[in-house]
């Protein structure tokens, strides 16, 4: 078949990737000209495991094509893609759809044919009603039908979630677009990877329902681990109680900083709109957006504590500053807060992270990114491990501590066992565990 995927962020270029890989022809369109360059030069804007290679086999064998001109593509198209950005609007916390509508109307000018346009991007309910409205409007007769199948990928898991996903959600009640997305879905049959057929409106909540429990799941935990360190218990023996009960599962019940990324903040806070839109409170979606914001703060009062309450003049030295590993992504990252409330008791801060300096420089002053952990850790006061990269996780710690000024470890994803550190003579906390 052959598909259109209107914007090359995460999701398009992933998605469109993927479905090359199925054997699709694929374009990828983008009205920056200068990321299309770059793309078609074999350079990919985003860092996530294995998609350099999957793009540049798929651009070799001729399935996969990016442009800045969307006519040809669209007018062939069987299925038109809109996987463009929805950030947070300002101010009100509600998802700016304005790219998504203009996507719309361009797409409108251009189908020929009946073409199944298909809402990938995160879009609050109803917004596939404002979709084919507004393409009504613009080209009245045309032979369409709205289709809304959100994404789930995880970053730094992503291709791994788009080809061998838990399941596939299609909302439409149109046979003539299911059976269109049925066969852009077939490869996956063979994996008997569930297909999802509900109406348009019930499919758009089911992205924001799965990312809202996701997150109280994650609130939850961390506030279970505040607790255990009040009565004195272990957060991931509690995880692992509770977890191998089938009705909880043990997936998102790691005790840590706090959320962050592309996803969870911005859809906790749109959920919440939705839901005050609609008369209908989701009180629970708003302690848990409450709470995560206040837990990253917290986490840099966490390291002062550690350091007897004065951190002024200290050398604070930060391992990981995406919001999770195998991802590039600064997006509300916990790093973020942490830092700057440290910097604001008056610490130096040292950092180093595989993937995310470069992001991290444009949204952070006076750090020092370093070029490994060691080079972060030489003689530091202090190290917070804040993100649990694979290379953080068998750190030389006898090299640690020689290097550090002070044994000092503060370890926010409980990478490492508490006797074990003490052991060798470090001053070490870490999350929800009392013991």
């Amino acid at each position: 078949m052959r598909v259109a995927m209107i914007g090359t962020g995460y999701v398009g270029l992933v998605s469109g990737a993927c479905f090359a890989d199925f054997g699709h022809v694929v374009t990828c369109i983008d009205k920056d000209a200068s990321k299309i360059d770059a793309l078609n030069a074999g350079e990919i804007p985003i860092f996530e495991p294995g998609l350099q290679q999957l793009v540049a086999e798929n651009v070799k064998e001729k399935r996969l094509f990016f442009t800045t001109d969307p006519k040809d593509a669209i007018r062939e198209a069987d299925a038109v893609f809109i996987a463009v950005g929805t950030p947070t609007r300002r101010g009100d916390g509600h998802a700016d759809l304005s790219y998504v509508y203009a996507a719309s109307e361009e797409i409108a000018g251009l189908i020929e044919g009946f073409t199944v346009i298909v809402t990938k991007s995160t879009v609050p309910v109803g917004t596939g009603d404002e979709v084919d409205a507004i393409m009504r409007k613009t080209k009245p007769g045309a032979d369409f039908s709205v289709v809304s199948n959100p994404e789930f990928l995880r970053e730094g898991a992503a291709i791994r979630d788009f080809k061998r996903p838990d399941r596939v959600v299609v909302g439409t009640e149109d046979e003539r677009a299911e059976k269109v997305m049925r066969e852009l879905y077939r490869p996956l049959f063979l994996n008997e990877t569930p297909i999802i057929v509900t109406r348009r409106r019930t499919s758009e909540l089911i992205k924001y329902a799965a990312n809202g429990f996701l997150a109280v799941k994650i609130t939850f935990i961390n506030e279970i681990a505040d607790l255990c360190e009040s009565v004195g218990a272990n957060v991931q023996e509690v995880s692992r109680g509770i977890g191998l009960d089938n009705r909880i599962g043990s997936k998102f019940l790691h005790a840590g900083p706090g959320y962050g990324g592309s996803c969870f903040p911005k859809d906790t806070l749109a959920l919440s709109r939705i839901g005050h839109d609609a008369g209908s409170e989701l009180k629970i979606i708003d302690a848990v957006i409450e709470v995560n914001a206040a837990r990253k703060k917290k986490m840099a009062d966490k390291v002062i504590t550690h350091m007897n309450g004065d951190v002024a003049g200290k050398t604070i030295a930060l391992l990981g500053l995406a919001f999770k590993p195998n991802t590039d992504d600064m997006r509300e990252a916990p790093s973020i807060e942490i830092i700057a409330k440290l910097q604001a008791a008056g610490a130096k801060i040292r950092a180093y992270d595989p993937a995310a300096m470069t992001e991290a420089s444009h949204l952070m002053n006076d750090v020092l990114f370093c070029d490994g952990p060691y080079h972060a850790i030489e003689n530091a006061d202090a190290v917070v491990i804040v993100t649990e990269w694979d290379q953080f996780r068998a750190l030389d710690l006898d090299r640690v501590k020689s290097t550090l000024k002070a044994p000092n470890v503060i370890d926010l994803r409980n990478i490492y066992q508490s006797d074990d550190m003490l052991e060798r003579g470090f001053s070490y906390t870490s999350i929800g565990r009392a013991y």
